[in-house]
């Protein structure tokens, strides 16, 4: 299982939500490119990156940010937030991110979806964010009522192989991830699934491990000191 080490960013700034509210916001590093290094240093081969300026203007905001951890450290980028269009999508793999996450666009437009998916392959994720079991959009401000499974599953179906699924309830609170929620969409698709939200030790990396999940997600954790980066990618190896 892969640990993905995550950095969300409000102008240009390392931040963390509580359950997705833009009002929680807050700093909890200084510079977004010293806190990949770090990570760099604990052994990790990806970061997960988050526009939330982005997810909320629809368009990308934070660019700079995310391209300079892209070329300055040895991480390969796995980048959510404010992607909407084909040149948004072409705009950042042509700057060496790794990875877009689809999330808003993956309920709204699947056919943007279908289409990226043709021309890039496994270097597209969808995010799927859901509060009680239905799926959230729009910077999570925005509720719908498609399940969370069921999305999974159309997304499987235009050839979506990495999904990132988040229980936004348990997103920034430090109380465990929704494993019987992962375990569901472990099992309703072939995808690979990323666990996020809710990761707080190394206890949580084990239960994680034991469901068969290609990625975990943490970041509250790191920066309250609940996880150590090393001993969780150690204990993935």
């Amino acid at each position: 299982m892969l640990i993905f080490p995550a950095i969300d960013i409000i102008d240009g700034k390392p931040v963390r939500l509580y359950k997705g509210d833009f009002s929680t916001a807050k700093q909890v590093a200084s510079d977004a490119l010293e806190t990949a290094q770090s990570f760099v240093k604990a052994g990790c081969e990806w970061i997960h990156m988050v526009d939330l300026d982005g997810s909320l203007k629809k368009e990308p905001v934070n660019d700079e940010t995310f391209i300079r951890v892209a070329k300055e450290t040895s991480l390969k980028v796995e980048l959510g937030g404010g992607i909407r269009t084909m040149n948004d999508i072409d705009y950042y793999i042509n700057n060496g991110i790794s990875r877009l996450i689809l999330g808003s666009v993956a309920l709204k437009n699947p056919e943007l979806v279908k289409e990226a998916v043709k021309e890039f392959g496994n270097s597209i994720a969808v995010g799927i964010d859901a509060k009680n079991g239905y799926v959230a959009t729009e910077g999570w401000t925005q509720n719908s009522d498609v399940y969370f499974t069921d999305l999974a599953r159309q997304m499987e179906d235009v050839g979506v192989k990495n999904i990132i699924f988040t229980d936004i309830s348990k997103d920034g609170t430090l109380s465990g991830p929704n494993l019987e929620q992962l375990k569901e969409i472990n099992n309703a698709v072939s995808c690979d699934i990323t666990a996020s939200g809710g990761v707080t030790n190394i206890g949580d990396i084990t239960n994680l491990l034991e469901i068969n999940l290609y990625g975990a997600i943490c970041g509250k954790s790191l920066y309250e000191g609940t996880l150590n980066l090393a001993e969780a990618v150690e204990a993935c190896k």
